[in-house]
Parts: C-alpha cells; sequence; structure tokens
C-alpha cells in the first residue's frame, strides 16, 4: 500500500516555528504518512523546530518551495537570480537538515508570470533556466537532496507546462540532483493523458502531488485514478501521494493558487476524504492480490 503524505497548505500559509507542531500533529493524528512542508521564506522554520516536530509524528518529509514574486532565474536581471538562488538553497539546507529527500516546485520564475515565446526565444530562454539553475542543482547534489521541477499549467506560467518540455529544457542536467515533481492538477488541464505523461517522465519522477481535478480532495473526480496508479507502478515510482491543496481563508495563497470558493466542507474533512480515497485505491489490488492468492 502506498504511502499518503498531506502538504499544510491545505490548512496554513504560512507554515513557521509558531505553527508547524501543531500542524505535523493534525497531519499525523488524522493518519498521514508523510507531510510536505513549504518554506515560503527562508528564516520562518528553523531545522531544530522542524525536526522536533517530524520526531514526534514520525512523519516523513519532504520540502516544497514558492515561487513568490519576485522570484526569477530566467529573463530578469543578476539581483533578482542572486537572490532566487538564496532561497532555493535555504530550501535545500532546510531539507537536508531534517531528513528530506528532495526539494520541489517550479524553479524557473515566479508564478503567474506569463510572456509570449516564438521557438527561438524559449530555446533562450531555457538555455537561462539552465543557467540559472545550475548553482543550485550543484548545492543539492553536496547535500544529498533532489530538486523536483515542476510544470505548471498555461495560466500559472509559459515556461514549462508539459513533462515533454521538462525534459527537453533541463535535458542533459536530469539526474540524482534533479528530477520532475509532477501534480496532477496541471496534468489534468495540460497533457492529454495523464498516465502517458507519468510514463515519459519515467525515473526522472522524483515527487508526486494529487487533487481533484477541481483542486479539491481526489476522489469523485475527473480523474483516472487507477490508471494513474499503473502508470507510477510502471516507472517504479515509490514516493507517496501528496495531497496538495489550499485554504480559501488566506488571501495570497488565495489569490495566487485562484481558490474563489471552499472546496470541502472544512479543511480537516478535505484532507480526511482524500486520504480515505487515496487508502481505498492503493489497497484494493493488494487486496484483489489476496483473493487470488
Amino acid at each position: 500500500m502506498r504511502a499518503v503524505g498531506v502538504n499544510t497548505w491545505v490548512w496554513v500559509s504560512p507554515l513557521t516555528d509558531d505553527n508547524v507542531a501543531t500542524l505535523l500533529r493534525t497531519v499525523a493524528d488524522l493518519g498521514f504518512d508523510a507531510v510536505e512542508i513549504p518554506l515560503e521564506n527562508v528564516g520562518d522554520l528553523s531545522a531544530e523546530t522542524v525536526g522536533a516536530a517530524l520526531a514526534d509524528t514520525g512523519l516523513t518529509p519532504y520540502v516544497v518551495g514558492a515561487m513568490a514574486p519576485g522570484r526569477d532565474l530566467v529573463s530578469t536581471d543578476p539581483a533578482s537570480v542572486a537572490r532566487t538562488r538564496d532561497y532555493l538553497r535555504g530550501c535545500i539546507d532546510l531539507a537536508s537538515s531534517v531528513g528530506a529527500r528532495s526539494v520541489c516546485g517550479p524553479f524557473y520564475a515566479a508564478t503567474g508570470r506569463v510572456w509570449r515565446m516564438d521557438p527561438a526565444e524559449r530555446t533562450a530562454a531555457y538555455a537561462g533556466m539552465r543557467e540559472g539553475l545550475a548553482p543550485v542543482v550543484d548545492h543539492a547534489g553536496e547535500r544529498g537532496v533532489t530538486l523536483g521541477i515542476e510544470p505548471l499549467n498555461r495560466y500559472e506560467t509559459s515556461l514549462v507546462n508539459t513533462v515533454d518540455q521538462a525534459l527537453e529544457a533541463y535535458d542533459a542536467m536530469l539526474g540524482p540532483a534533479l528530477g520532475l515533481a509532477l501534480d496532477t492538477y496541471h496534468l489534468n488541464l495540460e497533457e492529454r493523458s495523464t498516465a502517458d505523461a507519468v510514463r515519459r517522465a519515467g525515473t526522472h519522477l522524483v515527487h508526486l502531488q494529487v487533487c481533484g481535478s477541481d483542486r479539491g480532495a481526489p476522489g469523485g473526480d475527473q480523474t483516472d485514478w487507477p490508471a494513474l496508479l499503473a502508470a507510477l507502478d510502471d516507472v517504479g515510482y515509490d514516493g507517496p501521494l501528496n495531497i496538495e491543496s489550499f485554504t480559501a481563508e488566506n488571501a495570497s495563497i488565495a489569490t495566487a493558487a485562484s481558490i474563489w470558493r471552499p472546496l470541502a466542507a472544512s479543511q480537516d474533512a478535505l484532507a480526511r476524504d482524500g486520504l480515505a480515497f487515496l487508502r481505498s485505491l492503493t489497497a484494493a489490488p493488494a487486496a484483489r492480490e489476496r483473493e487470488a492468492s
């Protein structure tokens, strides 16, 4: 049975030393195996406080980053690139310190930044993305952490929308310190087949986020979940299914994620329902195997 995790953005933003212990206790009490820890700003979280909360709950940690306005690695000024690199290094250092094996996010430009490009301009942008990220990948490798680059939908970026674009953009850089992080919400919008996109990512898939096609709880939505699980098995993905959704109560994150209405009766209900569905989904093959034997 696959492990299941959840992002603390379901409940709160930002996650800080003041609320991390309470949030991780909630996550553990609901029955999750893993937790996505968003570091929105370096200094919000200390390794000591996060480490203590993880030790208390037994949750497996994964760190995710937020590309807020001004965080860019391409088609921007050198000072912005330097600040973005420093931020990403901070995410990597937190991950290394608390035992998280990956840091994931759309690490190329600020979320919501879009512009038109002809083929030559896109080629140049991809070269700039690689140049901007290269020192960060080196830092991740030195710390034993893998970066996961996340394609976003067309309304949130014009740079990397699909798995094929991510493979084209990062190409030879992909390896132990750099892979792909996929999110079913974006895959549903941009790919002809979510399962086939996972297969194209192949062994480069380092992290997976899941939610319903409406960005609420997984289950009862339009996603072909059995096909997705089959594709994950095909590529040998052994990580958790991580629920990523957002609270509408925080103005900045609700605006960034276009959360204009409640997606569940409560945030606890969203997490609980999503967990129950994913448990039933991942337990089904094991149950069938027991029955067959």
